[in-house]
């Protein structure tokens, strides 16, 4: 099989449209009210490794559906108006993801260099999966 696109060409695309948040200068963004780290892995990734401190988690199967004010699943921190940053493991899911959802019009967005991976290697500060919400 033969495909018009791979990963490798969807992600580079993406990153030529998208904001990187370089991660030597993602911590710093910790403590501003006015960022929203967003952890878009699969749970059980969060569970085995942990999370960015503070950061809010949204699984990518339902990000659109969280972002978007006229589905029955919008979330309000994405009404929030603050500029939010995505990470996966290795910023390609992110990748996607942001473009996606710069593409729907949600502004301003952004993703993380390198994703988690490269948060944990810099020695950036990893917290605990928060408790699961019904």
């Amino acid at each position: 099989m033969k495909l018009r696109k791979g990963v490798k060409e969807l992600v580079a695309e993406a990153n030529a449209e998208i904001e990187t948040v370089p991660v030597s200068g993602a911590a710093g963004l910790l403590d501003d009210p006015d960022v929203q780290f967003v952890d878009i892995r699969d749970v059980r990734e969060l569970e085995r490794e942990g999370m960015v401190p503070g950061a809010f988690h949204a699984p990518r199967g339902m990000l659109e559906f969280w972002v978007d004010p006229d589905s029955p699943y919008h979330k309000d921190v994405f009404a929030s108006g603050k500029k939010f940053v995505f990470y996966c493991q290795s910023a390609w899911r992110s990748a996607l993801a942001t473009k996606a959802l710069q593409d729907m019009g949600l502004e301003p967005v952004a993703h993380l260099e390198g994703g988690f991976r490269a948060w944990k290697d810099a020695g950036h500060p990893v917290g605990e999966r928060p408790p699961h919400k019904a």
